[in-house]
């Protein structure tokens, strides 16, 4: 793995520090008056979700791993693990539910997500960021409200509960970023 210097690191890097993979969030670079400059990081740790504010000088070495990503099919949901297919060896992987976190809900079947590997080991997962959901109830639509910024809740086919524009009835179908949990645009 190669090692970097403190001052190269960026957010979305994989590092190996104190025993673990880290995840760099963000960073900031910082030129005190006095001493030398640093790189503030703050890190996120891939297997148990433990946050880190690190301080790195530039002629700190740090090891910059490679994760490899592989994009595989969902298939379906058992005893809290998600089934998960590679489309080009039709190999069968079964991951636990938390590694999706709380944008499980938007994960359908047959849908692709990239996963992310150190080695044999799955350590996080990434599913589309719009994915088209159907409101399954709202509140009926009010003939002369049109005020910008007015959105209604409403609950979607999978139980998240979005706000949505006035005009979006029952049973239709919308855009939802995954990301943000809100509504983007009509399907």
């Amino acid at each position: 793995m190669p090692k970097i210097n403190g001052n190269e690191i960026r957010p979305g890097y994989t590092l190996e520090h104190d025993g673990g993979l880290w995840a760099a969030v963000k960073v900031s670079h910082v030129k005190p008056g006095k001493g030398g400059a640093f790189a503030q990081v703050e890190m996120k740790n891939l297997r148990d979700g433990r946050k880190l504010n690190e301080r790195f000088r530039s002629e700190d070495k740090v090891e910059q791993v490679r994760l490899e990503q592989k994009d595989q099919q969902f298939l379906y949901e058992t005893d809290g693990m998600m089934v998960f297919m590679d489309n080009e060896t039709f190999e069968q992987i079964e991951l636990p539910v938390d590694l999706l976190g709380d944008r499980r809900p938007f994960l359908q079947d047959g849908m692709m997500a990239t996963i992310e590997y150190f080695g044999e080991e799955a350590l996080s997962m990434q599913i589309p960021q719009k994915v088209i959901c159907q409101v399954v109830e709202t509140e009926p639509v009010v003939k002369g409200q049109t005020a910008a910024n007015s959105y209604k809740p409403a609950i979607l086919d999978n139980g998240v509960r979005v706000m949505v524009p006035p005009f979006i009835a029952q049973d239709e179908k919308i855009v939802v970023n995954t990301e943000l949990f809100e509504y983007s645009e009509r399907a």
